[in-house]
């Protein structure tokens, strides 16, 4: 099911206009999820957009979030589905924080 919720929330994101939409396979780097969404909302009502509607979706197919997070500012919003965790941030924090850099790291870069 994480692969078809994958395919929702990455065409809703499309969808609402959700810009720079990326996925990070994160298995093997991490034990607390598998695939990690980053998306930019143009503007914090956007970002709340965005976020509301993966919730919307997510809940449509049985599955309620575990979490969601920063709603109230809407500069960066995290929505914790378990498997799937998405970023939805306007683009000064998403520059800022660059988490495609962070979880791009490869064990091949360690060695």
């Amino acid at each position: 099911m994480s692969k078809q919720l994958l395919a929702v929330i990455t065409e809703a994101l499309d969808d609402k206009k959700g810009l720079q939409i990326e996925v990070i396979d994160v298995r093997g780097k991490c034990s607390f999820t598998d695939d990690i969404v980053v998306v930019t909302g143009k503007t914090n009502r956007h970002v709340k957009s965005l976020a509301t509607e993966v919730s919307m979706e997510s809940k449509k197919r049985g599955l309620i979030p575990i979490g969601v997070e920063g709603m109230d500012a809407g500069e960066w919003v995290l929505v914790d589905l378990g498997d799937i965790v998405v970023h939805v941030m306007q683009p000064k924090i998403r520059e800022f924080y660059q988490l495609e850099k962070l979880w791009s790291v490869d064990s091949e870069a360690k060695a």
